[in-house]
């Protein structure tokens, strides 16, 4: 008899408890608002729940990634239009020049603007963004470009960024180049024969040249030696007209770059421009055009005017590349763009699928409360009775 009591009680006391536990989960998820609040609530639905909310985060740390690559991108692009301008706005006063609109002191005064417009540009290639350079490739904490100056003027510029862009992963398995190499941006890669400008007789060589752009030659007559002597660097190093003269390698001594001249035909002293289509690079144009603007070398009209028009093709080629490396900016950006949003909508499903899992529905748990609350006063009716059971109930 002991024992049936002891069974009827502890049931009672089991049942009482379950019921005590449905009615906390209810008010949990009343309160919370959520039906899962722990992995127990649902094993199933909780594992579904925890790969969407980290599928969830790393759809967030993409759509992150690729605001940061296309403001980037969209700064870069910008910079490439502005210095685009400006070359178009040269060209436009080079052609005015060749048109003789321009007298020599309007000559000058362009110069004078072609060294702002280097200014310029150079400012614009060593832009930064968030402290980093845009223009350096995956060196983004130096300067890409470096200038020496003379007297105050830039007489030359450097490319000391890297040759790598920098890449970040915008979408599995997908990365983006956000910090562009600018040396392949403001730099054209498609050598050409030299071409040579000047009465000194001197011409292009057998072997290809390594020098870019514009280079001065020079041609000085050596009394002692009786010979011609080359250089292409003011003079630091020369070059002897003597041998073999028909393949002469003048060896820059700051650059260490070569060119190659045939100086059979060279009858005179004096200082010829040589142009290497396919290598001009924006910085190097318009220094040569500053210093052939000034005229500081003493060339008649004519050969100015050939150089002047020379130049305008340069910074027509110039400008093309430009172009290009807008449109491919531009293109990246919208791509971008639409990728973002791809990724946002797939986001937005995977948290909305996350939410329906999780998220309680208060009516029904609301009237399962109120039907809980009425089977547990029941279930404390009926234990009432059971627990005043005495050993009398049972002998009666």
């Amino acid at each position: 008899m002991g024992g049936t009591l002891l069974n009827i009680y502890s049931n009672v006391g089991f049942a009482l408890n379950l019921q005590a536990e449905m009615m906390a989960r209810l008010q949990e998820q009343v309160s919370t608002g959520s039906r899962i609040n722990r992995a127990s609530d649902d094993p199933s639905a909780a594992y579904r729940v925890l790969g969407l909310n980290s599928e969830k985060r790393l759809l967030e740390n993409y759509v992150d990634n690729m605001l940061q690559v296309s403001s980037t991108l969209e700064i870069s692009y910008n910079i490439i239009e502005e210095i685009t301008s400006a070359i178009s706005k040269e060209k436009v006063h080079l052609t005015q020049i060749v048109s003789s609109t321009y007298s020599d002191q309007g000559r000058n005064q362009l110069a004078e603007e072609m060294n702002d417009v280097l200014e310029q540009v150079l400012v614009l290639a060593n832009t930064r963004h968030m402290n980093q350079y845009l223009f350096g490739g995956s060196n983004t904490g130096s300067a890409p470009y470096v200038a020496q100056r003379s007297n105050g003027e830039i007489s030359s510029v450097t490319y000391e960024g890297d040759f790598d862009g920098r890449h970040v992963e915008v979408a599995p398995g997908m990365e983006s180049n956000i910090y562009s190499v600018g040396d392949s941006i403001f730099r054209l890669d498609s050598r050409g024969t030299p071409i040579f400008f000047g009465d000194t007789g001197a011409a292009a060589g057998v072997a290809t040249s390594s020098v870019r752009g514009y280079v001065w030659l020079t041609v000085t007559y050596n009394e002692s030696s009786g010979q011609y002597e080359l250089s292409i660097d003011g003079g630091a190093s020369t070059v002897a007209v003597a041998g073999d003269t028909s393949n002469l390698a003048v060896t820059d001594s700051q650059t260490g770059r070569v060119l190659y001249v045939d100086g059979s035909n060279i009858t005179t002293t004096g200082t010829s421009v040589v142009c290497v289509p396919g290598t001009y690079d924006i910085f190097n144009t318009l220094i040569s055009l500053r210093d052939i603007l000034r005229n500081e070398s003493g060339f008649s009209n004519a050969m100015i005017e050939q150089l002047v028009n020379n130049s305008i093709s340069t910074l027509s080629e110039l400008e093309d590349r430009l172009v290009e490396k807008s449109v491919s900016t531009a293109s990246k950006v919208g791509f971008l763009e639409s990728l973002k949003d791809t990724l946002s909508n797939i986001k937005f499903s995977a948290e909305d699928e996350a939410t329906t899992l999780q998220q309680a529905d208060i009516s029904q748990v609301a009237l399962d409360i109120s039907r809980s609350e009425v089977l547990y006063q029941m279930s404390l009716a009926v234990a009432g009775k059971l627990m005043s059971l005495s050993l009398l109930d049972f002998i009666g």
